[in-house]
């Protein structure tokens, strides 16, 4: 499935006015797992700016032991400062890189801004080297419009 494909699927999502946000975001992973192959680890972290810390939220996936990440730490955290999308083609080139899984190749996060400030973030990770495009960080950049919504 395209990526235009899939936006009135989100919005479909993020506008039905039955299930919780938490069940809206959780489908929203769900969905975009399961119609992008090069898509693994789907998921959402949230910022608590008082502790500096990003919080696991709704993810579909292998499980993660990193549910709570420092601000700086990885490249989830990273993208909590520096509050612009990261791509990393290839996780094994990087530094500040916090192991999921030996699975992991690549990785790209994006933050999910609401009235300007940086609330968290996608994170998807692919068991391929350098899957991500301009496309991918657009595409993304719309579904965290999309949740934005809710908030």
């Amino acid at each position: 499935m395209t990526f235009e494909e899939l936006k009135p699927k989100v919005t479909e999502i993020t506008s039905n006015s039955v299930i919780s946000r938490e069940e809206k975001l959780l489908k929203i992973c769900e969905l975009l797992s399961d119609s992008i192959d090069y898509y693994n680890w789907v998921g959402f972290y949230f910022a608590n700016h008082e502790t500096k810390t990003l919080h696991l939220g709704p993810y579909v996936g292998a499980l993660t032991d990193h549910t709570v990440i420092p601000f700086g730490k990885g490249i989830c955290g990273q993208v909590a400062v520096s509050n612009s999308n990261f791509v990393v083609p290839d996780v094994a080139a990087q530094d500040n890189y916090i192991a999921c899984s030996f699975t992991v190749k690549s990785e790209i996060v994006v933050p999910l801004f609401v009235n300007g400030e940086n609330i968290g973030q996608i994170d998807i990770d692919s068991h391929v080297i350098n899957p991500f495009n301009e496309d991918d960080e657009r595409f993304l950049e719309f579904v965290n419009s999309e949740i934005a919504k809710l908030y």
